[in-house]
């Protein structure tokens, strides 16, 4: 392992705890992960990182994810979209990040495309999977096609009660199946969950998941103090930080490719598109090098 020890930042909502590795002094870069995984995803980005010198890597744990905390118990444990970018400003707020690298897939690409989107001015460049991870809440219950719709089926299950339970009871089987059916070609991924696995037991996780997957298809009410960040979402927005686009060349998760999903007018500034081919949802964990060289393109 490359990050060293657990350390925690306060933010007006969470106590975010992360891992840090390299020179303090370095470029800063902040890598998030997705569900349902960890910071455990950027051990080898990391690592390539800090060979190369000149790099300070932060991985901070998500809400609901491993150590990270919320600070009152009377919170809504929200997982919108607004929610997980507001907490990744705050965390560059409290560390006092100059203008950081930011990167990520899953739902920690969607924080980072968000506060490059909104807050284009405290970052560096961006680093994203499979392109503008914004969601289109508005246009949520409109189908896709129907071979993507039969990857989707944890997102509906999440919406009933049924599978509220069964995240919560089941959650190591149900996890560790969507690792490998997500990554079809990664034959390690059974063999690198279980790293991972202590994170998805934070007392706050299934209700974060749960509300994460409701809200964005309109079935839950989101938290009033991210209510602006969701309407500047929904009025339309451009990335013009510098920007690299890694997509999956096997991922298990349906969706259009990049060249035909009409992101590229959405990214105005400099930009590089690369396909990782033969690798699966989760891109660090699975091609470390081709996500650090990501990052090093924008230092």
């Amino acid at each position: 392992m490359t990050f060293t020890a657990l350390d925690h930042v306060a933010t007006p909502v969470l106590d975010i705890a992360y891992e840090h590795a390299g020179d303090p002094s370095g470029i800063p870069v902040v890598l998030l992960h997705g569900f349902p995984y960890d910071v455990r995803a950027y051990d080898k980005v990391a690592k390539a990182l800090v060979a190369r010198g000149g790099y300070s890597v932060y991985a901070p744990y998500l809400r609901g994810f491993g150590r990270t905390r919320f600070l009152s118990e009377a919170d809504l444990r929200s997982g919108q979209q607004g929610a997980i970018g507001q907490d990744l400003i705050d965390f560059i707020d409290a560390l006092r990040l100059d203008r950081p690298i930011v990167g990520g897939y899953d739902w920690g690409g969607r924080a980072a495309c968000i506060v490059s989107a909104l807050w284009p001015e405290r970052v560096r460049g961006l680093v994203t999977v499979d392109g503008f991870n914004v969601q289109d809440i508005a246009h949520s219950g409109e189908p896709s096609k129907p071979e993507w719709e039969a990857t989707y089926w944890y997102q509906y299950y999440f919406h009933s009660e049924r599978g509220r339970r069964g995240l919560e009871r089941n959650r190591e089987e149900l996890c560790e199946l969507l690792w490998r059916t997500w990554s079809p070609t990664w034959q390690a991924a059974s063999a690198e969950f279980p790293a991972s696995a202590p994170s998805l037991h934070n007392p706050d996780f299934v209700e974060v998941v749960i509300h994460s997957y409701r809200h964005r298809y309109g079935l839950a009410e989101g938290d009033p103090r991210y209510q602006a960040i969701e309407e500047r979402l929904a009025f339309g927005t451009e990335i013009v930080v510098p920007t690299v686009v890694l997509e999956a060349g096997a991922d298990g998760v349906g969706g259009p490719p990049f060249a035909d999903s009409g992101d590229r007018e959405l990214f105005t500034g400099r930009f590089e598109y690369r396909k990782v081919e033969g690798v699966g949802h989760n891109v660090p964990q699975e091609a470390p090098e081709a996500f650090a060289e990501a990052v090093h393109l924008l230092a």
